[in-house]
């Protein structure tokens, strides 16, 4: 359960504390200025989940998205770089909340399953 709480929320994104709200229901942005590829890590404050995990994301016309299609991921960046995310699969589910800027950004984020829960914080890097 803990490497699988940890994969659900990256699969969104970190990624990601928001001073705006986003839903995700919310209409993609054209031509994101966050749009590309970006190199996620994930670590881990509390709870039994490992401790950290580096992954590559991608954003799309303000869209996060995951290349494993396994987990059902809802996640926005608004042209400010505040970023939500939702992913779930089965009974799992993960949410994160942050900042995007020009190369970077950071947040936080917290698991839930049947079982237990963790939490931590994310840092994310451009690479494209």
């Amino acid at each position: 359960m803990t490497r699988t709480i940890r994969n659900v929320f990256v699969a969104g994104f970190a990624a990601l504390t928001l001073g705006s709200s986003l839903s995700a229901g919310s209409p993609a942005i054209a031509g994101s200025p966050f749009d590309g590829a970006w190199s996620v890590l994930i670590i881990t404050d509390s709870g039994t989940c490992d401790r950290a995990y580096r992954y590559a994301l991608r954003i799309t016309n303000g869209k996060i998205s995951y290349a494993d299609s396994s987990f059902n991921v809802s996640g926005r960046v608004n042209p400010r770089g505040r970023t939500l995310v939702t992913v779930s699969a089965g009974s799992q589910r993960a949410s994160g909340s942050g900042q995007l800027y020009d190369d970077h950004g950071q947040g936080q984020w917290i698991g839930r399953s049947a079982n237990s829960a963790c939490s931590g914080r994310w840092e994310a890097e451009r690479r494209g």
